[in-house]
């Protein structure tokens, strides 16, 4: 049972270092001064903005994971188990 939540909690935090490395490369073209925001551009930089969000959700979710993982592992650890 130790190794098993071990070997989750490593897996879980690869996989939010994972996400969170995918939202970091996901970046946005800059917009200048004078340039006029037509419909495609907007449309890029919502989908941008929502791409990223739910890769930090999901980062997020399994950072929450990895962490439950450890917590389950020291109880696990001082039950005895």
């Amino acid at each position: 049972m130790i190794l098993a939540l071990d070997i989750s909690a490593m897996l879980t935090a690869l996989a939010a270092a994972w996400f969170w490395w995918l939202a970091s490369h996901s970046t946005m073209r800059r917009v200048e001064k004078e340039e006029e925001i037509d419909n495609h551009d907007l449309n890029r930089l919502v989908v941008s903005f929502n791409r990223t969000q739910i890769l930090n959700s999901r980062a997020a979710l399994a950072t929450a994971l990895s962490a439950l993982c450890v917590a389950a592992r020291f109880a696990a650890a001082i039950a005895g188990y």
